[in-house]
């Protein structure tokens, strides 16, 4: 999930119909064709408000599906409990043989953003930490979930170790049969994701997968007009995150969306459809960037954009094949293009 993620992503995203996007520069999903992940573990993210519909259609291309359900409390004592739609997801996928996880996650709706006064207040104390990830273990054992993902974002760096602690007490109160994954914001040095409060050989020791999201290396609020995550950014991150955590062990990030910057005000972000439907009402021709690995365009009020779909995709499962990882974790699902 993302280190930055604007308040309006979480809160749920409406789908546009899908158009295509100028002619003779971007192809249309159906003349790029399905991205073969066959020897990847392949994981989406999702929110309870996906469509059952959508999840069907993207079902035989997914592995597993990681469901946003419960988020740490302000006093880092507790958690939320999983919504039914949470739930309805989870059953979707479950139906349909897909293992699922549910992610537990330190976003704040109140502040628009990761928290990291509750997250410090959770990993800062042993006896709060050990109770916290037994509840978290017991809703997940309770709902039916296949495992826990662990989405705790802007660490300080004197909690990495309260971090790794954390996550192994999840692993630990979970049943043998269940999976633990956790999220790491990406970086292309060894430094920088100790500076993220990320101690990356503990948490490959204490979790069964890392997921390193590459993406967000870019956005409308932190950054000027770039690719959501260039392919040689991420090849660069995961080299230098594998030299700690085996590569086996390791998920590469993809995303399934992009962002905007206009002239003046803040930008937002827009799925797939959306990004296309915005050339196509202007009438613009965007532009591929093989090395990113992106699309990109100017519409006629001067915003830029760029976003990452199923041609994206595509080139980010050659990446982990490439690599040797275990997997690619998309966010997010009902975002996305159909990955089939």
């Amino acid at each position: 999930m993302h280190p930055r993620r604007p308040a309006a992503l979480l809160a749920g995203l409406v789908l546009s119909v899908l158009v295509t996007a100028g002619a003779g520069t971007a192809a249309s999903v159906a003349d790029d064709p399905a991205p073969d992940a066959s020897g990847l573990s392949v994981t989406g993210f999702a929110l309870g408000d996906l469509r059952t519909s959508r999840l069907a259609a993207d079902a035989e291309a997914l592995d597993t599906v990681s469901v946003a359900g419960i988020g740490l409390r302000r006093t880092g004592g507790a958690v939320s409990q999983p919504t039914p739609d949470v739930q309805r997801v989870r059953a979707a996928a479950a139906e349909r043989g897909l293992r699922t996880q549910l992610v537990m996650s330190n976003y704040s709706n109140r502040l628009g953003d990761f928290d990291p006064a509750s997250l410090h207040r959770l990993l800062s104390d042993p006896a709060r930490s050990a109770r916290v990830a037994a509840r978290v273990a017991d809703l997940a054992e309770q709902g039916g979930w296949d495992g826990v993902n662990v989405d705790l974002e802007r660490v300080r760096p004197g909690d990495a170790a309260g971090l790794t602690r954390f996550v192994q007490l999840v692993s630990d109160a979970l049943p043998a049969s269940s999976t633990t994954s956790v999220d790491v914001s990406a970086s292309t040095s060894a430094a920088g994701y100790r500076q993220g409060g990320y101690d990356l050989a503990g948490l490959g020791r204490a979790a069964d997968v890392v997921v390193l999201m590459t993406y967000d290396q870019h956005g409308p609020t932190w950054s000027g007009p770039g690719p959501v995550g260039d392919l040689r950014w991420q090849r660069e991150a995961v080299e230098t995150a594998v030299t700690q955590v085996p590569a086996e062990q390791v998920d590469l990030g993809v995303a399934g969306y992009g962002y905007t910057w206009p002239r003046s005000g803040t930008g937002r972000t827009v799925t797939v459809a959306q990004a296309r439907t915005l050339v196509a009402r202007d009438g613009v021709r965007p532009r591929w960037h093989a090395d990113s690995g992106e699309w990109s365009a100017r519409l006629d009020d001067g915003t830029r954009m760029w976003w990452s779909d199923r041609r994206s995709y595509e080139r980010r499962v050659k990446l982990a094949r490439d690599l040797g990882v275990h997997g690619v974790a998309l966010w997010q699902l009902g975002s996305a293009d159909r990955l089939r």
